[in-house]
């Protein structure tokens, strides 16, 4: 459904000559939920934009939903959604005439495009705010809405950016409960971008991260922790010197003070080995725990920093 290769964006900021995207090359069959993550200034955004032909790519090609972005952009724009960062409907309308309106872009007529918007009502429970103007409902409520605007047209590929930011977690949670509620009802194609590490682990079957304009690691978020990150083991001993020992007993851990951190392929199977080498080994272990890395952890151990820092964050 997405092919894109040596996909590349350059902008001038300050005469300074900037490159948001560096070359992204990227598939993507139809049916995934895929997320992009990764700091601010990493690309997320350049890229689904022209993913999306809001940007021309300033070199690579692209074919979304079998039309190039760049020879066809027309075409593509028929077959897809977009839901931005900033709200998408007006203030002049209500609700239900929002999505109505939108059909009508779309090239629905007006009887088809009144029955696509009483179905979109009750799919994201709009049902009871459909007489009320998008100035007056939540942000949670507008979200919804702005994810009913972008499927109107019934399209076979969704793309979000940054659909829960901003929100409270009551209502991420009720964002997150549409979108899933989307693949099960009409298997679409969902690409999206976010920085909350939980939701690519815990939702998404594909997780991107994008650092300073390309892509450094692709997976599902268990391969990317299992491969790039590991568990971990960590204990703590009565001294430093059996800390040492410990370490060393360990195959190559990490020992600070009396506390001793291991890397392992499997850390629930590895630890009762573990505790009885110890043991065995005269060394008084006084706390054990597993430890099961993070989509943090993953980025950590590419890029030395973390995505949890205030300062890169989207």
């Amino acid at each position: 459904m997405i092919h894109a290769r040596e996909l590349t964006r350059v902008f001038k900021v300050k005469k300074e000559r900037v490159e948001a995207v560096r070359g992204i090359d990227l598939e993507v069959e139809a049916g995934q939920l895929v997320a992009f993550l990764g700091p601010n200034g990493a690309g997320k955004s350049t890229t689904l934009r022209m993913l999306t032909t809001l940007l021309p790519p300033t070199s690579g090609t692209a074919m979304v939903a079998g039309h190039d972005v760049a020879k066809d952009p027309a075409g593509v724009r028929a077959r897809i959604g977009y839901v931005g960062q900033r709200n998408s409907a007006g203030e002049n309308f209500l609700v239900r005439d929002e999505l109505v309106t939108q059909g009508r872009c779309y090239g629905l007529d007006a009887r088809q495009a009144a029955a696509r918007a009483e179905e979109l009502l009750d799919l994201l429970d709009l049902r009871a705010l459909a007489k009320r103007r998008p100035g007056t409902l939540s942000g949670g409520q507008r979200r919804r809405l702005d994810i009913a605007l972008g499927l109107i047209h019934r399209p076979g590929l969704l793309f979000l950016d940054e659909p829960s930011t901003g929100l409270d977690p009551k209502s991420r949670a009720d964002i997150w409960q549409h979108i899933l509620r989307l693949r099960e009802t009409y298997g679409t194609t969902l690409v999206l971008t976010t920085h909350y590490l939980e939701e690519a682990d815990n939702m998404a079957e594909r997780v991107v991260i994008i650092d300073n304009g390309r892509i450094i690691a692709d997976g599902t978020a268990e391969q990317l922790k299992n491969d790039l990150a590991g568990d971990h083991i960590t204990i703590t001993t009565s001294t430093e010197e059996e800390a040492r020992r410990a370490a060393e007993l360990g195959g190559g851990g990490v020992a600070e003070g009396t506390a001793v951190r291991l890397r392992v392929p499997n850390a629930a199977a590895a630890l009762p080995d573990y505790l009885r080498t110890l043991d065995g080994s005269g060394i008084k272990v006084t706390t054990a725990e597993t430890i099961r890395p993070t989509l943090d952890d993953v980025f950590l151990a590419l890029t030395g920093r973390s995505l949890t820092d205030d300062d890169i964050l989207s």
